[in-house]
């Protein structure tokens, strides 16, 4: 098993597949532009495979592909395909904006691609145009129902909520979900990377989101059977039906104790925690010929080096370096 030095079990690897994005969502990438890793630093299908067996040996079971947007790598279904084929990933999941979700969904679900997670901001083009810089909304509607006929289960939309911005169509996503019979989380907006300060501009705390779901759905809105879960967002039903209501709270009330995850980029640096710059490069080592004993040896040193907690609401505090589009969120 994996333990960090704070006494938690680290059992969910989120990959990076690419820093690449075929959006320019403005709270996740800088307005400057992004300096993307060069081809030749961009681990292979068979390098990332071969990390995520070694964390699988020493107790990760479960694997999230992020990116950047990972479909946006021609070879992710190939890679999907590696990765569950080892026995030890019990749970393979994807995050993705949507985008061209819909002409890959049935072919990574034959890859063992279960779960999903879909990017949804807004439903209103107008909207969506302005945060997403990009992308046709059509296209993403197209994705959710390509992921529900492909069979994933279970589909979660992923809004991150910004004053001024989309705060709007807080109740709206939420009528959206419930229709379509699939998951919602409203996500704060976090201080990470270069464009920190344009996303904290429109920071909506997850306290007002609850209040305002309450209001709209009154005593309909209960929490969710089994709790948690595994993840960092606290979940609610609607009534007795099957849709789950999550509200992550990343800044307003962090969940750092029970953080289960570490990240890893697509250039093969180990990420610890979203809130601090300190990184492990695996590459070098993975390139240079060094044993999966070194290597696990490195990534348990690694995670013994994992922060307590963040501190998103320290002013003056750190500010990562690294843009989200490069961390997978």
């Amino acid at each position: 098993m994996l333990i960090d030095s704070f006494g938690r079990c680290i059992d969910y690897l989120r990959v990076s597949v690419t820093d690449r994005c075929n959006y320019r969502c403005f709270y996740c990438m800088p307005r400057t532009g992004v300096r993307f890793a060069a081809a030749a630093d961009l681990l292979t299908s068979e390098e990332l495979a071969r990390l995520i067996r070694l964390f699988a040996e020493l107790g990760v079971h479960r694997v999230r592909l992020t990116g950047g947007e990972p479909l946006v790598r021609r070879d992710l279904a190939g890679l999907a395909a590696m990765i569950g084929r080892l026995p030890d990933i019990v749970d393979l999941s994807l995050s993705t904006n949507g985008q061209l979700l819909a002409r890959h969904a049935h072919a990574l679900k034959q890859a063992g691609v279960t779960r999903v997670n879909i990017s949804l901001d807004s439903l209103d083009p107008k909207v969506f145009a302005r945060i997403a810089c990009g992308g046709d909304l059509r296209a993403v509607l197209r994705g959710i129902e390509a992921a529900l006929d492909a069979g994933m289960a279970p589909v979660k939309l992923n809004m991150v909520v910004m004053r001024g911005i989309n705060d709007q169509e807080i109740e709206t996503m939420l009528e959206f979900a419930v229709a379509h019979g699939v998951d919602l989380r409203y996500i704060e907006t976090m201080p990470v990377g270069p464009q920190a300060a344009d996303g904290m501009a429109h920071h909506y705390p997850a306290a007002l989101i609850l209040e305002r779901l309450r209001r709209h759905a009154g005593a309909e809105l209960v929490p969710a059977k089994g709790g948690r879960g595994a993840g960092p967002a606290r979940y609610y039903q609607i009534g007795s039906g099957p849709v789950r209501v999550g509200v992550i709270s990343a800044v307003s009330r962090h969940f750092c104790a029970g953080c289960n995850r570490v990240r890893l980029t697509a250039s093969g640096e180990l990420v610890l925690c979203l809130g601090h710059n300190d990184r492990v490069s695996l590459r070098e080592a993975l390139r240079g010929g060094c044993s999966d004993e070194t290597l696990k040896t490195m990534i348990r040193a690694a995670v013994m080096n994992k922060p307590e907690r963040h501190d998103f609401q320290k002013t003056g505090g750190e500010i990562v370096a690294i843009p989200m589009s490069a961390l997978g969120g």
